[in-house]
């Protein structure tokens, strides 16, 4: 299922279409969100580095130390000091409201290299969305051969823009980098239980995949406050469930979900197992009737003859008046009839053709 996920990333949207977007969400239960953001950075890097990828280069905003990204690479086999060619970084960590350079300027502090071979790119500042804008279009311009070809973007966290500005203009930049022509797609990481709901509806509704992790043991409060549970606590550190929801071209929504397990190796993905799902459609509440027509029941109801239904055979048409046939109920005499009524006194009101007063000597 992440494989589907890496590769919708990798191919891209088609011409005249938005850049398809991932949403990784993840909380306090299990923030292993990260761990997943690693694998799919990963991933793409090694489709856009052999050149399997739609998308020639890649930029990413890091939120850590562009120090542990090179580190992550190298320890993953990417070449880390080939990797100028196509990746570009743009820092926010080292410093994010520009104030290290504004000492820098006025000589108060000195400003060191960072010892990495990463192409780093220091972000001007996290609050200024317009040039958070441009520099992630320059980053990737720089790349492009003639300013030809497209590239990925990555956001390893996006609470921290989030911390700084509104959801609008976070929502509006997101927005903005997936109608430009020069995005091939998006993805990022998002803390859910740090945000308010209405942010997280935004940034769903900005993507077109969503990756939410989630505990592989849930536990209620009362069982999480003891310390006779380490062990399952402790299976959330390492292990979760990943609910992977893609909206289609036509607008349908696949869902799917897996298993997954942080190692020191990498994040491993495994199927569910035969017995979650056997419990999970134990879940399903029984009905206490069929939903369907056994064949039978099928047979007799086409049987039925409904009123004024047309039979279409040829024969004379037999349409239901609510009345029973006369070879039940015995009347050949098809003869005319006729109802003699006599009035039984005065009393009874006229009929309407009568005069009133015609015993009256006027």
């Amino acid at each position: 299922m992440a494989e589907l996920i890496c590769r919708t990333l990798r191919d891209g949207g088609l011409e005249g279409e938005q850049a398809p977007a991932l949403s990784i969400n993840d909380e306090i239960d299990c923030s292993l969100g990260f761990c997943v953001f690693e694998h799919i950075l990963l991933q793409l890097c090694s489709f856009v580095s052999s050149q399997k990828s739609s998308a020639k280069h890649c930029v990413g905003r890091v939120s850590r130390s562009p120090l542990y990204c090179g580190k992550l690479l190298k320890k993953n086999g990417v070449d880390v000091a080939g990797s100028s060619k196509w990746l570009k970084v743009l820092d926010w960590f080292t410093d994010p409201l520009c104030w290290k350079s504004k000492l820098g300027e006025s000589g108060t502090v000195k400003n060191l290299p960072l010892a990495t071979s990463l192409s780093v790119t220091s972000c001007k500042s996290i609050k200024n969305k317009d040039a958070l804008l441009s520099s992630i279009l320059e980053l990737g311009k720089e790349m492009s051969l003639y300013g030809k070809g497209r590239f990925i973007v990555g956001m390893d966290s996006v609470n921290e823009m989030l911390r700084h500005a509104s959801i609008i203009p976070v929502s509006s930049l997101i927005n903005t980098l997936r109608s430009h022509d020069k995005i091939c797609s998006m993805f990022w990481l998002l803390h859910a239980d740090l945000q308010h709901p209405q942010a997280i509806s935004a940034l769903e509704y900005a993507s077109t995949m969503k990756a939410t992790v989630e505990p592989i043991v849930t536990l209620a409060d009362g069982l999480m406050a003891q310390s006779s549970n380490p062990s399952l606590m402790e299976q959330n550190l390492r292990r979760g469930k990943l609910f992977i929801r893609i909206k289609r071209r036509n607008g349908c929504v696949k869902s799917m979900f897996e298993e997954f397990c942080a190692t020191n190796s990498g994040v491993k993905f495994s199927p569910v197992s035969s017995e979650d799902i056997i419990t999970a459609q134990s879940l399903v509440p029984s009905v206490q009737f069929n939903l369907q027509l056994s064949e039978k029941e099928r047979y007799k109801r086409g049987k039925v003859v409904l009123p004024f239904e047309h039979q279409g055979n040829g024969a004379e048409l037999q349409i239901y008046n609510g009345r029973r046939p006369e070879t039940q109920c015995g009347c050949i005499d098809k003869g005319s009839g006729k109802i003699i009524y006599l009035r039984d006194s005065d009393d009874e009101l006229a009929d309407s053709d009568e005069d009133p007063d015609d015993d009256l000597d006027i």
